[in-house]
């Protein structure tokens, strides 16, 4: 092998995307001193989305403050890359991720202000276009917060404006698009989306996504009803229909949201990440992907990282092999897509809290072992 490209996910809760790299890269090297691997840690939408354009493009951090869930001052970020046309990386995560909410997780009060500032703070520093990463939300408010942040005024019955969270949507009259920032309307504005479930209904955010972030059965319905009710002010106010929208539910259906108020296009987040580092010149003369995640399932096929990767690697011609945690039945499709081979890592069953200690020597394991299959070939 003389090229091999590394874009492997995170196995989520044990090991980074960046450290898989970094232990595929050495075992690589390990049996062909002179492969290059060019390493692209990914991530699809959720936390660590921003160093991982950072790290496969390059570019840096802007540190700024920004609201957290609850309104509080914090300090937060975004990533600046070096591309050609200037390209902010945005994680709702950083702003109003769950992990800043888990000490009391409550999506009726939990805003995505912040989100809004970090996104203003990168119009400021020159940004002409925009990557929303959605993923690790502990809101519902339908990107009101964010909105409200870039100038969109939000009024009840009164004529009084407001800022409107999960719990108060239900007391949107009107939506004034007047003050919004005017700058987002000549920037290229994208979201990093992976999931198709609509704003509303039994399929949508609040009933899907609610539970996780601290909503009991009755909140639940009352989120619902508060997403259909806005749904229907974009509608009268704004003349966009977005209630089936496919993607609206992403991050408490702040994708309906940024869609409805900005016109924010929602892709999967691997298509973007693809289309940024030009996977196609990436990739050139290469003899080999290897990608991977935490759990190879069904889910995986619905545009996932190893999906999205071997999709377009065969095009390209090129093999793609994953390499997991762990893998579930009803993947058979996923050869078909490209990818040439699964291993997973475990090397014997146990808990996840063991998983945690032992992923890195178990993932290292794996890896030489197929590396050595690899060599075995190439030198008969």
């Amino acid at each position: 092998m003389k090229k091999v490209l590394l874009m492997p996910d995170s196995f989520k809760g044990t090991i980074t995307s960046a450290e898989i790299c970094e232990i595929m890269s050495v075992g690589i090297k390990k049996h062909f001193p002179a492969c290059k691997t060019v390493s692209v840690p990914v991530a699809d939408g959720g936390e660590g989305s921003a160093d991982s354009f950072l790290s496969a493009i390059g570019g840096k951090k802007i540190c700024t403050e920004c609201a957290d869930p609850f309104f509080n001052r914090i300090g937060g970020y975004f990533a600046l890359l070096d591309t050609e046309m200037p390209t902010a990386v945005i994680e709702l995560a950083i702003a109003s991720g769950i992990t800043l909410a888990a000490k009391a997780l409550n999506p009726e009060i939990t805003t995505t202000y912040g989100v809004g500032e970090l996104i203003k703070a990168a119009l400021d520093h020159g940004a002409k276009k925009i990557i929303l990463a959605l993923g690790g939300s502990s809101t519902n408010d339908f990107g009101c917060g964010a909105a409200a942040a870039l100038g969109v005024r939000f009024l009840n019955k009164k004529g009084e404006c407001f800022i409107p969270t999960g719990g108060t949507l239900c007391e949107v009259e009107k939506i004034d698009l007047s003050k919004a920032d005017k700058r987002l309307e000549k920037v290229e504005l994208v979201s990093m989306c992976d999931v198709s479930n609509p704003a509303y209904g039994e399929k949508g955010a609040a009933y899907v996504f609610a539970p996780q972030k601290g909503a009991d059965d009755a909140c639940v319905k009352r989120l619902d009803s508060g997403l259909r009710h806005i749904c229907g002010v974009v509608s009268n106010c704004l003349n966009k229909k977005v209630d089936e929208l496919p993607g609206g539910g992403a991050a408490g259906a702040m994708g309906a949201g940024m869609y409805a108020f900005f016109g924010f296009k929602l892709m999967p987040g691997i298509d973007i990440l693809l289309d940024t580092v030009n996977i196609e010149q990436l990739a050139q003369n290469a003899d080999m992907i290897i990608t991977g995640e935490g759990c190879i399932d069904p889910q995986t096929l619905g545009g996932k990282v190893i999906s999205g990767i071997s999709c377009r690697a065969k095009k390209l011609g090129i093999p793609v092999m994953a390499v997991v945690g762990g893998a579930k039945e009803g993947i058979d499709e996923i050869y078909d897509r490209g990818v040439c081979a699964v291993f997973t890592t475990n090397r014997l069953p146990r808990p996840l809290s063991e998983d945690t200690e032992r992923c890195k020597s178990d993932l290292a394991f794996a890896f030489d072992n197929i590396i050595r299959l690899i060599k075995m070939k190439e030198n008969r």
